[in-house]
């Protein structure tokens, strides 16, 4: 009868602390010492396997004791906390009542502003009682009293020219500094001689605030003149926002306040002048030629 030999290969990793510990040899003293008393066998043994042998109760000991895992330490300075400056509470209730009262205030001022306003108009002015209809009300309402005034004065003029027969234009002394001048007594603007104000076609002063500009035309009247202005001013792109016309005898006067359109070529008030100087006279020679 043959024998066959089966070596079972035993795992390594089976193998705990416990099995291999060849140090605990207290208990050869149970099974006689084996001929060594009176040995110390603590006295050679080191004092790191004592301490092993105190935590050998657990069979699966921890690998992490053996086998140590390098832990990350994260370096870096720990960033300050900055100190927040917290105001106090009864100064900060005081700033908001501070700014309530205010506003309060500013809002009753504005109430009471257009409550003026809105008096000292004609109800067809501001049928509405917002802030946008009385304010823009008040604006046509002052734009239809300068008219009345303008209308008043020249036949103030009239009246009084024709008493001392004097030629006098009565709409002139509504120009202040006029960049074109028929009059014959107007003092020179901006380097501009006497015989190029003589030979002007019409009065033509151009003031101008930001993108708004405000044209005032004094000249002779003529045909269809005020729609041939209307027509020319639009195509420069120029739109008109108000417009008043004041007559005396054959005189006429146009103010129109316009807003200068980011297409629009004329950017400067001498611009605006000139161009409207040229349009006159262009007028002018039509009604001539017919």
């Amino acid at each position: 009868m043959a024998l066959e030999t089966v070596v079972f290969q035993q795992d390594p990793f089976n193998y705990s602390h416990k099995d291999c510990n060849f140090y605990n040899l207290e208990t050869f003293h149970d099974y006689g010492n084996f001929g060594y008393e009176g040995y110390n066998w603590n006295s050679s043994i080191p004092q790191s396997y004592n301490d092993d042998d105190n935590n050998n109760n657990n069979n699966n000991s921890s690998p992490d004791k053996y086998f140590p895992v390098e832990s990350t330490v994260v370096s870096g300075r720990r960033k300050r906390r900055r100190t927040k400056c917290a105001k106090n509470e009864e100064e900060i209730r005081n700033q908001r009542m501070t700014h309530i009262a205010v506003e309060r205030n500013r809002r009753r001022q504005m109430n009471d502003y257009l409550a003026v306003l809105r008096s000292m108009m004609p109800p067809s002015y501001a049928q509405r009682g917002d802030q946008a209809s009385i304010v823009g009300g008040a604006i046509n309402f002052v734009k239809e009293l300068e008219q009345l005034l303008q209308f008043l004065e020249a036949h103030k003029q009239i009246i009084k020219t024709n008493q001392q027969h004097i030629q006098y234009n009565p709409l002139s002394k509504f120009f202040t500094f006029p960049q074109y001048s028929t009059s014959t007594a107007a003092t020179n603007n901006e380097g501009s001689t006497t015989e190029e104000r003589r030979s002007a076609a019409a009065d033509i002063e151009v003031t101008m605030v930001e993108s708004h500009a405000n044209v005032k035309v004094l000249s002779r009247r003529k045909p269809k003149q005020l729609l041939k202005i209307v027509n020319w001013l639009q195509a420069m792109c120029l739109t008109i926002l108000h417009l008043s016309v004041t007559t005396a005898d054959h005189m006429v006067l146009y103010t129109f306040s316009v807003k200068v359109e980011e297409n629009c070529e004329l950017n400067t008030v001498s611009e605006i002048a000139s161009a409207v100087h040229e349009m006159v006279a262009m007028i002018e020679e039509e009604a001539m030629s017919c």
